[in-house]
């Protein structure tokens, strides 16, 4: 059955049953947590902050108004975070948003029909108390089902699980989406992975999903008519921006944060545009986030299969060598090099970090190798 099929059959039946206010003249967001975590992460993980803020933000700009709720309502506790960037200092700055979280509504005590969209958090507690919470599944299903736009952002989407609408279909089912990723998973997700009741990719494609995913930690955003997701947290703010464009509303212009920028700078590279990439850079530095290109590219190589993918997670390294020192950085882009066969590369590579801090025993082991 088609997209166009779905709505207008959808539209038939609400139209038979009841004749609700659609959904987007609500003018409200609800936007959903997680309260599974402690300690900032420690020992429980829970929400993402960054997550929260940059949406709260963006909804706030286009008009807005922000309810937040929770399995259990009361206080959530977010798992550790800058709260130096720009878009968590805002949202902390806001005494009437922290006044929200301190108390969030119950997902069992919230109407469907008052939001125009529900947006669901990521953080690895999503993945615990969420997709236990009968009372959101059924809120979930109430609010598409009455025409609101319903999204989520990285392990977000493993509360649609189970979420069965009127007529007795999954959500996910036949719908295009993303997610966390089974292979960020495996390089983020270890602590926690191995209590995890099921792994989010697999489970939503169990459930009929098809699948879309971007290279590791890449902003990715799905739009499938009223359902949007976001792959992981850089994602953020074009879901944000894809869920009020959904609601029928032009998002409202804005400067982009640093992260996005650099992700941006990402794709760039990742198209072939590296000088233009290092031309960006070398103007304005402080513009970008540096550190998170060159971490990008480290963990992209980790986790490349081909030489295409190593290829590309070098030149982020690259792109980030010159503004960062940390040792660990040249160590992985001379371990790139090393499996492209660039072995003199690896070894200039390897040479400087051991002039720096001749005890390295990670630099003399890699020497070894290269050697060997």
């Amino acid at each position: 059955m088609s997209f166009i099929t779905r709505i207008l059959l959808s539209g038939l039946l609400l139209a038979a049953t009841t004749t609700p206010l659609h959904a987007s003249e609500t003018g409200r967001i609800l936007i959903v947590v997680s309260g599974e975590g402690r300690d900032q992460g420690k020992t429980r993980p829970g929400y993402e902050f960054d997550e929260l803020s940059q949406a709260w933000l963006i909804f706030k700009a286009n008009g807005f108004a922000v309810d937040v709720a929770s399995p259990q309502g009361g206080a959530v506790d977010a798992d550790k975070y800058n709260a130096q960037e720009p878009f968590n200092a805002a949202l902390l700055a806001d005494t009437d948003a922290m006044r929200t979280l301190a108390d969030t509504r119950k997902t069992g005590e919230v109407k469907a029909t008052d939001y125009a969209a529900i947006y669901v958090v990521g953080g690895k507690g999503a993945m615990f108390d969420l997709p236990q919470d009968r009372a959101l599944r059924t809120l979930l299903a109430d609010a598409y089902d009455h025409g609101a736009v319903i999204g989520a952002v990285c392990h977000g989407p493993a509360a649609f699980v189970d979420v069965r609408l009127g007529d007795g279909t999954l959500l996910v089912q036949g719908k295009t989406m993303t997610g966390f990723t089974n292979e960020e998973e495996a390089l983020f997700g270890k602590r926690w992975m191995k209590e995890f009741p099921w792994l989010l990719e697999d489970r939503l494609r169990g459930d009929g999903a098809h699948w879309q995913e971007a290279p590791l930690m890449m902003s990715k955003v799905v739009v499938d008519g009223r359902l949007v997701t976001g792959q992981n947290p850089y994602s953020t703010p074009g879901v944000a921006d894809a869920i009020v464009r959904a609601t029928g509303r032009t998002p409202a212009a804005r400067t982009p944060w640093r992260d996005e920028l650099t992700m941006a700078l990402a794709a760039e590279a990742r198209d072939g545009r590296v000088q233009d990439v290092a031309t960006a850079l070398a103007k304005d530095t402080a513009r970008y986030h540096v550190d998170l290109l060159g971490l990008l590219g480290y963990y992209q190589a980790q986790a490349a299969t081909g030489d295409d993918n190593v290829r590309h997670a070098l030149q982020l390294m690259q792109l980030a060598m010159p503004y960062m020192t940390a040792p660990q950085l040249k160590l992985g882009a001379a371990e790139a090099h090393l499996r492209l066969g660039e072995r003199d590369q690896a070894k200039a590579l390897v040479q400087r970090v051991l002039a720096a801090m001749p005890d390295m025993a990670e630099a003399k082991a890699l020497l070894q190798r290269i050697d060997g």
